[in-house]
């Protein structure tokens, strides 16, 4: 026989892992299709055994899900130590980020997913821009080898609108440099090589963008 108290931990593990999938796949990955998109699923690129990879991230989330509700983030965090670029000193910052916001919520009425959403797209958003930014210093790098006189001032401007429109190779580039990230980190090394490929194209399309 299952106790109430049972029933309600199941009920609550069971939209945690539902928020999970969700949080993790949000202009990401295409459930179930080896494919990661860019700002819309119309912008897209098939990368073989992505999903296993997504699987092993949101394993890192669902197998501590204990200690999220229990209040004590520092140890739901620790795991993530093994994404690469992940240290100590960032899991330090990301809790702290997450005590602020819960300071400024503590007169407000809130449920359990929406705190949820809160720690993971503190923590999630900290891992891809750590990547992405990466991958912006090689573009800047690229664009200064092809055409010594541009400026870097100029370089971060012709970048700035390519975010402000949304460019569909800045959004692949996003979502390719995470991937690559934690193919590294769970040591899918086919999938990491292929990222680095793609990821080396959609810069060359992007340092072209700037420089045309």
């Amino acid at each position: 026989m299952i106790e109430s108290g049972d029933k309600d931990m199941q009920l609550k593990l069971k939209k945690l892992y539902n928020a999970t999938d969700n949080l993790i796949e949000q202009q990401f990955y295409l459930r179930g299709t080896d494919t990661i998109i860019g700002r819309t699923p119309e912008i897209s690129m098939k990368i073989k055994n992505s999903g296993l990879i997504v699987k092993k991230f949101k394993d890192l989330f669902n197998n501590n899900l204990i200690y999220f509700l229990e209040g004590s983030y520092l140890k739901f965090f620790k795991p993530f130590t093994q994404i690469k670029g992940m240290d100590e000193n960032y899991i330090k910052e990301i809790y702290q980020e997450i005590q602020i916001k819960l300071a400024a919520l503590q007169d407000t009425e809130y449920d359990l997913v929406l705190l949820y959403t809160l720690v993971l797209s503190s923590l999630i958003s900290r891992i891809r821009d750590i990547h992405f930014n990466d991958a912006l210093y090689e573009i800047i790098d690229r664009v200064k080898n092809k055409f010594k006189y541009l400026k870097e001032k100029e370089i971060h401007l012709e970048l700035e609108k390519l975010f402000m429109r949304n460019d569909k190779y800045v959004s692949l580039l996003y979502n390719v440099a995470y991937l690559d990230a934690l193919a590294d980190s769970f040591h899918f090394k086919k999938v990491a090589r292929t990222c680095k490929i793609q990821k080396s194209k959609l810069i060359n399309h992007i340092v072209d963008l700037i420089t045309e």
